[in-house]
């Protein structure tokens, strides 16, 4: 199958379409070369694609038997084609069934299931995600609850054309009132399309949210993702429970999430929060004012600012580092791990002896083992000067990792699909 130039797009491939095709019209098929259970089909996967199809169809995917590559092809299951995507079709449905109209309802109601009555998110907050994407069998679809607004973020052509009537039925199940529909950043190069907000009569500019009792306002013009990081919700209770009466710093801290949660649910004795973009403090300064919260928010790069720091001697009894996505492709891996290690080194040696450190990265082509290295080496450059190991070299620093974790339960990780596994955060702790 070869690749199709991007090219300017018309208005009717963004229209919306209906998640079940007429019965009259007969399903395009695409071949694959072998079987997979992977939800992403690559271009290099497919051998034959129907003429008939278009983008964002849903198309019939048929591959030869497991062990059997010359076997002839049967029918596998149902996805959303788009051939000016490098991941030609998306799986939507394992199964020679077609993904009816009571098949969709089922996935939105098992999202919702997982969030409300295992997970109970109702009883402790009322901003979380709903659909997770691939992991909620919604390939390329991410939804948020933000109180009475649902905020959908779009990663594929089909999945806009289809996205209103979703939208629609998980309002019905969930009880709210607004809709947001923003696609991803890069889809014009990733999917061959792009397309402005889309937003419901009626939509506010912001809301204000709860988290474990914390209030935040969530502003959608302008904000990253779909408008809040609730993938951190654990992880800032977490880090509340060491800052009693103790000093904070919390760099990159966007809207001010963990420095907030610091002061108001950790009983924080001071808390500095430093980003260098000017609008997401704005919003950090009314999320300490809603609650009533004192911080101290600087708007610098955090890398002369670290610097500054440390020519002053001064040290932190918690640090958090919770930078943007620094490694967004492969191109980028090798200046984006480089970054992440001069940012630890530096906030490392900010930490007080005894302290603790909580380093982020939402890097996901950083694997888990591959970061905790990366910490491991930067602890060996953290120490003070030590001009014995050479001009401007730092002895090691002593650190011990405490735990590891993620992102909150609301974001699952599928077996088919653990890639998606995108947030690693590690607790760490220091000696001289």
């Amino acid at each position: 199958m070869p690749p199709r130039p991007h090219r300017q797009h018309s208005r009717a491939i963004v229209q919306p379409r209906p998640l079940v095709p007429a019965p009259d019209q007969p399903l395009p098929a695409v071949e694959l070369r072998s079987p997979t259970r992977h939800p992403l089909i690559y271009r290099k996967r497919v051998a034959r694609v129907d003429g008939r199809a278009r983008p964002g169809d849903l198309v019939a995917i048929y591959a030869p038997p497991w062990g059997n590559s010359e076997g002839e092809p049967a029918l596998m299951g149902y996805g959303l084609f788009n051939p000016r995507s490098e991941i030609a079709v998306r799986v939507v449905r394992f199964s020679p069934e077609l993904p009816d109209e009571a098949y969709w309802g089922r996935l939105l109601d098992d999202a919702v299931r997982l969030r409300r009555e295992l997970l109970r998110l109702d009883e402790v907050t009322d901003a979380y995600r709903v659909i997770h994407g691939e992991e909620d069998d919604l390939p390329r679809l991410v939804v948020d609850r933000y109180g009475d607004t649902l905020s959908a973020e779009v990663f594929s052509l089909g999945i806009l054309q289809r996205c209103e009537q979703l939208l629609a039925m998980l309002a019905e199940r969930l009880g709210t009132h607004h809709t947001l529909i923003q696609t991803a950043p890069n889809v014009l190069a990733h999917e061959g399309f792009d397309e402005p907000p889309r937003a419901s009569e009626g939509l506010p500019s912001s809301v204000t949210i709860r988290e474990f009792g914390t209030r935040f306002r969530v502003r959608f013009a302008g904000g990253h993702k779909t408008g809040y990081f609730c993938d951190q919700r654990d992880n800032r209770r977490q880090l509340a429970q060491y800052c009693a009466g103790r000093s904070v710093l919390d760099l990159c801290c966007y809207t001010g999430g963990f420095a907030v949660q610091a002061k108001k649910l950790g009983g924080a004795a001071e808390v500095t929060a430093v980003d260098l973009d000017a609008q997401p403090l704005e919003i950090a300064r009314e999320n300490a004012n809603l609650n009533q919260v004192r911080i101290k928010f600087i708007q610098a790069d955090v890398f002369p600012y670290m610097r500054d720091m440390l020519r002053a001697g001064r040290q932190y009894d918690v640090v958090i580092l919770d930078p943007p996505k620094l490694i967004r492709s492969r191109a980028e891996i090798e200046e984006g791990t480089r970054k992440h290690f001069d940012l630890n080194r530096l906030a490392m040696q900010l930490v007080r002896p005894g302290g603790i450190m909580l380093s982020c990265t939402c890097a996901g082509l950083l694997s888990e083992g591959e970061f905790v290295r990366l910490l491991h080496a930067a602890a060996r450059q953290a120490g003070p000067l030590d001009e014995s190991l050479g001009p401007g070299r730092h002895a090691p620093r002593s650190m011990r990792v405490l735990a590891k974790s993620g992102a909150a339960p609301d974001h699952p990780i599928a077996s088919n699909c653990p890639e998606t596994e995108y947030l690693n955060a590690v607790w760490m702790t220091f000696g001289e």
